[in-house]
């Protein structure tokens, strides 16, 4: 997944970069401290010349040997200060700068864990990858030498012409000739940088996820033989890449060759006057011998404009990049007020609730629309429904890892959008369809379930997943599992997965078909013992086999983004042939005809109102019709 890169037409380098100030401003002190001691530094490089036109017209023109040893004092001593003054400015600015740099990965970590779940959906992961990375070391090398060389270059470069100007005020105007066109030359050479730089920063984005997704999916890739169509896709984005960058590499040759011929031409025309005035007796060769000095003093500042300008804009480009992470909204704590809820209203309760994906296409269906659904107290609700129903979106609005575009959802009569999100997601455990784990030991994956829990709890929720395969690991729970749990068999790592859900005897658990990698022998020894948990707590179960239907207390057929069924699996068994047809596993050769093969009459059945309960507040008499699979629309 790649994004659309594009650069803001109103994009300004400079405004960029003084969104740094907060990160900059408990190092100030030491940043400004360096640049003064550059500057020194700097400006000691033109006390050089002077010294030499004291050699020149003195000792030289004098014969004097004792004098121009004397002068070679000098100009040793103005060299050995020049370097430890440059020297010392590198270690003022070290520590310091790489404590910025700590302080915006830290912050972009903390804000990446604080954002919604749909931002994650949007972004790919080399792009948010490179973002604390590259990105950043980028900026840190702006601080540590573009930042201060700016303005040493600048200020050398205003010093040594007011010298230039007062030693020979005619040759000094021949000198400031390019200043114009090398302006004009800048300004035309910012504008098409900062484009092409963008344009790098992004693709280094998207060739780092390709790497990250290639890593990840190794075993997919050996498996199916893909190694040479990664290959191409990977040739493909570094090639890109590699354009890239050669256009930058052109800007600069282009900038670079001018920045450096126009100088070196005032310069060669400044001899040349020189030495005619020289010739004429106007101008003593001392002086010459300076004002030379001098100009080639300056080359540098002028020459490593281009450089300084080049790492400027892509330091502004990688500040413009962090802060688009940054600028991204955080999931609120609290929502909208909640209304008051009935005294009965207990368990978990869902009212209305309707749900649209942000990036789903205007004025396309709802993925739920007007879920009404009450879970009592203490019951457990299993959750069926053809494969793109919307179980998993449904389920993921409880802990709000989505929230819901439309209704309500009540836990013990409290609406969960004012709760903060901390308490909510104490009270509510989930176990998802994919069993991530990450790279630490397991007993540390599973103790994430819980802050505070213990060796007990662990144990505990280690038997309860029938996780007895921990013990006969090399390090039992202290032993690591490695990157995404790939060391452990995919059963294992969904029954650490369950265990992490219920470690922490949370008052309400949401489990997304939790036994689908088990094979029936394990699957049946879990579910024994899941069944002591779920007596303990309100959970919802999303289930696609009748073994894990058989946890539940009540069944809800969820079907075109609506329930359309509630009531006992065997009630459903007899009553609607949707249900029928989804648990026989009848039908994988059949389509809409596969409910008749049930058993079961087909055409919409009705379960009658006293099986299925409704949310608080809602139409006890709302017919429960059931729909054939082939009606159903396809949601994610």
């Amino acid at each position: 997944m790649h994004q659309e890169h594009v650069v803001p037409k109103d994009r300004s380098a400079v405004r960029a970069l003084l969104r740094l100030w907060p990160y900059v401003k408990p190092v100030r002190a030491r940043l400004f401290g360096a640049a003064l001691v550059a500057v020194v530094a700097s400006c000691l490089s033109l006390v050089i010349p002077l010294v030499l036109k004291w050699i020149v017209d003195g000792p030289v023109a004098d014969s004097d040997p004792g004098g121009v040893w004397l002068g070679a004092l000098y100009l040793l001593l103005l060299g050995v200060a020049e370097a430890v003054l440059f020297g010392v400015r590198r270690w003022m600015v070290g520590r310091p700068l790489a404590g910025v740099e700590a302080s915006m990965r830290g912050d972009l970590y903390r804000h990446l864990q604080r954002l919604p779940v749909a931002f994650h959906d949007r972004w790919p992961s080399g792009q948010l990858l490179s973002r604390g990375t590259t990105d950043l070391m980028m900026v840190r090398m702006f601080l540590a030498f573009p930042l201060t060389f700016l303005l040493v270059n600048a200020t050398t470069i205003l010093v040594g012409f007011v010298v230039l100007l007062f030693q020979e005020w005619t040759l000094g105007l021949v000198l400031l000739a390019p200043v114009v066109p090398l302006v004009i030359i800048c300004s035309a050479f910012e504008a098409k940088y900062a484009a092409v730089a963008r344009r790098a920063q992004d693709q280094v984005g998207d060739l780092t996820t390709v790497v990250e997704e290639s890593v990840l999916g190794i075993r997919i890739i050996k498996g199916f033989g893909r190694h040479r169509s990664q290959s191409d896709a990977f040739r493909a984005l570094a090639g890109k890449l590699r354009g890239t960058e050669l256009a930058k590499a052109r800007l600069l040759a282009r900038i670079w060759t001018l920045i450096t011929t126009l100088p070196e031409l005032a310069i060669g025309a400044a001899l040349v006057f020189g030495t005619i005035e020289v010739a004429d007796g106007r101008l003593s060769a001392g002086t010459l011998v300076a004002f030379l000095s001098t100009a080639l003093a300056l080359r540098w500042p002028v020459e490593s404009i281009g450089f300084l300008l080049a790492m400027s804009q892509e330091a502004a480009t990688a500040t413009e990049r962090y802060f688009e992470v940054m600028d991204a909204a955080e999931e609120e704590d609290t929502g909208r007020a909640a209304a008051t809820a009935a005294p009965e209203a207990g368990g978990m309760a869902f009212e209305g609730v309707g749900f649209r994906y942000p990036d789903a296409e205007e004025g396309s269906a709802p993925v739920l629309d007007r879920i009404d659904l009450h879970v009592r107290p203490g019951e457990t609700m299993a959750l069926v429904g053809a494969t793109g129903s919307g179980k998993t979106t449904l389920t993921s609005l409880v802990p709000r890892l989505y929230e819901a575009t439309a209704g309500r959802i009540t836990l013990d009569g409290e609406d969960i959008t004012a709760m903060p999100r901390a308490r909510l997601r104490e009270l509510v455990s989930v176990a998802f369809e994919e069993p991530t784990l990450f790279s630490a030991s397991v007993g540390e994956n599973v103790l994430m379930g819980a802050e505070g829990a213990g060796e007990e709890e662990l144990q505990r929720a280690l038997s309860v997943a029938q996780a007895g395969f921990v013990q006969e690991l090399p390090h039992g729970v202290d032993t690591q599992v490695g990157e995404q749990g790939l060391s452990l068999s995919g059963g294992q790592r969904q029954r650490l997965a369950l265990a992490r859900a219920v470690v922490g005897r949370p008052r309400f658990l949401v489990l997304d078909d939790p036994l689908s990698a088990l094979d029936v022998h394990t699957e049946a020894l879990v579910e024994a013992a899941l069944r002591q948990v779920l007596a303990e707590t309100t959970a919802v179960v999303v289930a696609h086999r009748p073994s894990t239907v058989m946890l539940a207390d009540r069944v809800a057929l969820l079907s075109g983004g609506r329930i359309s069924a509630v009531g006992t699996h065997q009630e459903l068994l007899r009553t609607n042939a949707e249900y029928a047809w989804l648990m026989s596993g009848a039908g994988a050769a059949d389509e809409a005809g596969a409910p008749d093969d049930a058993g079961v009459e087909a055409g919409p059945q009705t379960t009658p109102a006293h099986e299925a309960e409704p949310a608080p507040g809602t139409d006890p008499t709302r017919p429960l019709g059931a729909k054939a699979p082939a009606e159903e629309s396809s949601t994610r």
